[in-house]
């Protein structure tokens, strides 16, 4: 195999591409517009090369540079002039480069270099798997799964944001989770339309517990208990400046309303989600307490199944494998994750799983087995092998196309 290399170093605005023949050298090195039209100025300097030099294979590759390089891969894939070619194209992760370009002592920093060294890693072959580009649907997917994925991470640094906010304001109720659910509309409520610790301490317990009664539409079987523990709450609370407790309220009532809009974000993404997997095969959907967003998050971030030639490469490729430590006669017992993998897939899956703990006997026992096993870091442990035992159940419904059967309907 005598393959032209081609690599191609991102940025927003234009690109350095550099064209390595088959034993190492150069054959040229230019730049281009991040554009249709120096797509297709690239698309023909290749062809152009090939044909010059008699080759019929060519791997392309560039670094992972979020969103800058889309456009380029979906157009290298699909461009007809390249179809006559054998074609690899490859995303890599940029550790990989920078650990490469380490063996070399002299190369300065500038884009012509790290073109040609993204050209060079292809020719040692010590890369990762060819980019995937399957069906669209599940690309089309993958937008709202990941989108989804942002606005649910979001959403949990607003809380926490929220929660510092709060303990300025009333000290106890963080420390005491006077409202089992801290962010319950009764419980906004009451943050959000009393002005101070003191309005509250000093309200009458009637009109307090009236208060109680409206905003949880009379869901708590005893709202006396609860304006009672509120109050409790209020007056052992630490007192702020009027000036300082002003502008807490101000950032609570700012931050309850971001809130808002991105639980109704989250929502209408469910929506969108539901909607798509209609249209593609989901085994997973058979699985209690799997709906179609987690499966959807799942199957998206996998694509084609058959892409992966077993359960321990797809787990791998999620970021659930772990690195090995061993030398001579020792065997490390405590070994980390790899740092590598698909975040959104790991997300997705450990969800999943969470979910699956609740609803299936199996699972259930699993994880609390696992949890049971060590003085620390217990769920966390519990939670990465039970995802770890869901990926070989994710990898047999999908690569068999089959639904699943629970243990107690077999």
């Amino acid at each position: 195999m005598n393959p032209l290399y081609v690599g191609i170093d991102v940025a927003s605005h234009s690109n350095v591409a550099y064209l390595m023949k088959p034993d190492g050298s150069k054959h040229s090195v230019f730049p281009i517009a991040n554009s249709k039209a120096g797509c297709q100025q690239l698309v023909k300097r290749i062809v152009s090369a090939m044909t010059g030099n008699g080759l019929s294979e060519m791997k392309i590759g560039m670094e992972a540079t979020s969103i800058y390089g889309s456009h380029l891969v979906y157009t290298l894939k699909e461009d007809f002039s390249l179809s006559a070619y054998t074609k690899e194209i490859h995303v890599l992760n940029p550790k990989q480069v920078a650990k490469f370009k380490e063996s070399y002592d002299d190369l300065p920093k500038n884009d012509y270099v790290d073109a040609y060294v993204i050209a060079d890693c292809l020719r040692f072959g010590r890369i990762n798997n060819e980019v995937y580009l399957g069906d669209y649907r599940h690309e089309a997917l993958k937008k709202l799964t990941r989108a989804r994925y942002t606005a649910v991470v979001n959403l949990s640094r607003e809380k926490q944001r929220f929660l510092n906010t709060l303990f300025l304001k009333y000290s106890t109720f963080a420390q005491e989770k006077v409202f089992s659910d801290t962010f319950s509309t009764t419980a906004l409520a009451v943050y959000e339309e009393f002005e101070s610790a003191d309005q509250l301490a000093l309200m009458d317990l009637h009109e307090l517990t009236e208060f109680i009664k409206e905003k949880g539409k009379n869901r708590f079987p005893d709202p006396d208990a609860v304006a009672k523990a509120i109050q409790k709450a209020a007056r052992s609370s630490y007192r702020l400046p009027k000036t300082v407790n002003d502008s807490v309220n101000q950032v609570l009532s700012i931050s309850i309303s971001s809130m808002r809009a991105l639980e109704a974000s989250i929502k209408q993404y469910d929506k969108a989600i539901a909607e798509q997997m209609n249209a593609i095969s989901n085994p997973l959907i058979s699985i209690k307490g799997i709906g179609p967003v987690y499966s959807a998050g799942i199957i998206a971030e996998i694509g084609d199944i058959h892409r992966f030639k077993n359960q321990a490469s797809l787990a791998k490729y999620a970021g659930l494998a772990w690195k090995q430590h061993q030398s001579g006669g020792f065997e490390a017992e405590n070994t980390p994750l790899i740092h590598t993998g698909n975040r959104y897939l790991k997300y997705y899956l450990c969800e999943a799983v969470m979910s699956l703990v609740r609803c299936d006997t199996e699972y259930n026992s699993y994880y609390h087995l696992k949890y049971k096993e060590v003085n620390r870091a217990q769920h966390k442990r519990a939670l990465v092998l039970t995802a770890r035992k869901f990926v070989r159940l994710v990898y047999c419904l999908l690569s068999e196309n089959r639904m699943y059967i629970a243990p107690e309907e077999r």
